[in-house]
């Protein structure tokens, strides 16, 4: 049996070879990408704010700041989740994988998200308890037919061995598109959008969670999110996004 489905796969490659997702270029394994794909990604990795995971512009912001520092933003104005971390910067190269995964029904992109959210999950990961997704409204779940945070938490979870629950969290209350707002804009746009579908109250009390979604902007919807989880009982609510925007860290 699992010989036949070796040989089947290897019988699809051959007649369908593998194909980078963003270049179209004849690559290994499904979901990998060619070196000039690669090449154009920029992960995020150490130095960055233990808190938020934005990375330090300058090797003298972890002089200043040590190891496991917070940005100032964060000591500012501390988030509601415990942490979070994201695998790539969200720039032009990001944006050509990342798109066509959450509008172009490229959903088999997520092949090769994984390796990526797993490496930069790390220690959240191995800690939690259980993997939810950021909600869509269910119009907007209509119109676009799967949820792309949805679609990573699932992957993600049989990947590392944790539960799931894809429609724990509900977003109750339809708001406008957040592309153009600020980050005051979108902390109003998404207050009290979100709650907790009743059926998963008690798989969710008590509980230390990870929530998944495609893009950190500027926190305010995980923001949002982790206060409607810790007011239904969670411990703690840790994020992991495949990429976020980077703007310059001051202060």
């Amino acid at each position: 049996m699992v010989l036949g489905m070796i040989f089947a796969a290897k019988f699809v490659d051959f007649i369908l070879p593998p194909r980078c997702i963003v270049t179209g270029d004849i690559v290994d394994k499904q979901g990998m990408l060619s070196s000039e794909a690669w090449a154009g990604l920029r992960f995020i990795s150490q130095p960055q704010c233990d808190r938020c995971g934005i990375p330090f512009d300058f090797e003298h912001d972890v002089q200043e700041r040590g190891e496991g520092a917070d940005c100032a933003a964060c000591l500012r104005e501390p988030p509601i989740y415990n942490k979070a971390r994201s695998a790539l910067v969200y720039d032009e190269a990001s944006r050509e994988l990342i798109l066509p995964f959450k509008h172009g029904d490229k959903t088999h992109f997520i092949l090769g998200f994984l390796p990526w959210l797993k490496q930069t999950g790390g220690m959240i990961l191995e800690e939690v308890d259980l993997i939810m997704p950021v909600p869509l409204h269910r119009w907007r779940l209509l119109q676009r037919r799967f949820n792309q945070a949805g679609i990573m938490a699932s992957y993600l979870s049989k990947e590392v061995g944790k539960s799931c629950c894809l429609d724990g969290l509900q977003r109750v209350r339809s708001t406008p598109t957040q592309g153009h707002m600020r980050a005051k804009e979108r902390k109003k746009n998404v207050k009290r959008a979100f709650a907790v579908n009743h059926k998963y109250t008690d798989m969710i009390k008590g509980k230390r969670i990870c929530l998944i979604d495609d893009v950190y902007t500027t926190g305010a919807t995980v923001n949002e999110c982790a206060q409607t989880l810790l007011n239904a009982g969670a411990i703690y609510v840790d994020v992991l996004t495949l990429a976020r925007v980077v703007k310059p860290v001051n202060g």
